[in-house]
């Protein structure tokens, strides 16, 4: 009998710390931290397209950073950029996409950040070095 009681008992607070353990995870679950690269000009909207869908899969619940150097960064210049690329751009940066655009790659095709569609930040030390930074950072590094 006492053996039964225990082994009971014993069970009860095994479950009991399952139970606690889920509980815990659930309401520590931290949002996840992504960093898309893009520098190929013929995956913008490719890109665009798995960022809108990366949000709408996580609920939201999701912070990313897009980090475009190279030929891709043209296609972000305003006064170029198609209807469809600035209304889908405006669309992520309103639902958290942080745009970065190289600052090696703005001076190397003279932009000016302000040349480009709105929400851009300028990460000076270069794409590739932010890219690492955010890696660093605990990002997951996605290059579609």
């Amino acid at each position: 009998m006492l053996r039964r009681d225990i082994f009971r008992a014993g069970l009860a607070g095994a479950a009991g710390l399952f139970g606690l353990r889920h509980a815990s995870a659930a309401l520590n679950e931290e949002r996840l931290k992504v960093a898309y690269h893009l520098s190929d000009a013929d995956k913008v909207n490719f890109v665009l397209g798995n960022i809108k869908n990366h949000y709408e899969g996580t609920g939201g619940n999701v912070d990313i950073v897009l980090v475009v150097h190279g030929p891709a960064l043209a296609a972000f210049k305003a006064k170029n950029a198609s209807g469809a690329t600035s209304s889908r751009f405006a669309g992520l940066v309103q639902q958290g996409l942080v745009p970065q655009a190289c600052g090696n790659t703005l001076r190397g095709m003279d932009i000016a950040v302000t040349d480009l569609i709105d929400g851009f930040q300028v990460a000076e030390k270069g794409g590739v070095v932010n890219l690492a930074e955010l890696q660093r950072q605990g990002y997951v590094y996605l290059r579609p």
